[in-house]
């Protein structure tokens, strides 16, 4: 297995990939990382550079060499599960942290201790809506705590307002958008917020809304491990 961590995650969250580290060696998965990771092309893509997201894409392929590939940003796995299939006509073997970690849970490779916490769920737009990643995050959260559902959730969740180069090129949109998100969330009354996706953390995080990645959510209630939140 090649854990793919992408670029915001292993540039900008890194506490994501270490959190992911930790919890694959607990379970006592084998994995490696690229020798020399590079972007899946995802935000090329999505803000018309598609050509360069092609070269991009045909680079990376040549790296894979038949893996299953485990991504922890909802961009880069409908990226890579979808638009690699589309656009090269290779279907990859592509799953997301959220899914792992809810089949090692099922399969008691990893424990988790029980909360009285209220947590709350934002939905990342290319795991949910794009792709149907719905229950996997939510059914880790049951194992820990009360999960309690924003107004809009599911396929109605409201963008962060990060991805597919918003950040980027509307800056002052994407934190107007943060800003509506972070509203709602703060409405249902929970005690911890949490996601699947770098791109997400860090738009919130930004607007001063304490979110967790999934993969830090577990570190959190790790039997085993010592985690304090910050």
């Amino acid at each position: 297995m090649i854990y793919f961590r992408g670029c915001v995650a292993r540039l900008k969250v890194k506490e994501i990939g270490d959190a992911t580290e930790t919890i694959l060696n607990n379970a006592g998965v084998d994995f490696e990382y690229l020798d020399e990771e590079e972007c899946c092309g995802s935000v090329l893509l999505r803000t018309g550079y598609g050509e360069d997201a092609q070269k991009l894409m045909e680079k990376n392929i040549k790296k894979f060499k038949n893996q299953t590939i485990l991504a922890s940003c909802g961009g880069c796995y409908r990226s890579l599960k979808m638009d690699y299939k589309e656009i090269l006509g290779v279907e990859l073997d592509v799953i997301h942290t959220s899914q792992l970690f809810h089949e090692l849970i099922s399969q008691k490779k990893i424990k988790l201790k029980k909360s009285q916490d209220k947590i709350t769920y934002h939905d990342p737009c290319h795991l949910g809506r794009h792709l149907g990643e719905f229950e996997a995050p939510r059914n880790i959260i049951r194992n820990v705590g009360e999960l309690v559902e924003m107004e809009h959730h599911h396929e109605k969740s409201r963008c962060c307002g990060s991805g597919g180069g918003v950040k980027s090129a509307y800056s002052d949109l994407s934190d107007k958008i943060a800003r509506e998100k972070i509203k709602e969330i703060e409405k249902t009354g929970s005690d911890l917020i949490t996601t699947s996706c770098p791109f997400c953390k860090l738009n919130l995080s930004n607007q001063g809304q304490e979110v967790w990645d999934l993969s830090e959510f577990i570190l959190l209630f790790l039997e085993g491990v010592n985690h304090e939140r910050k």
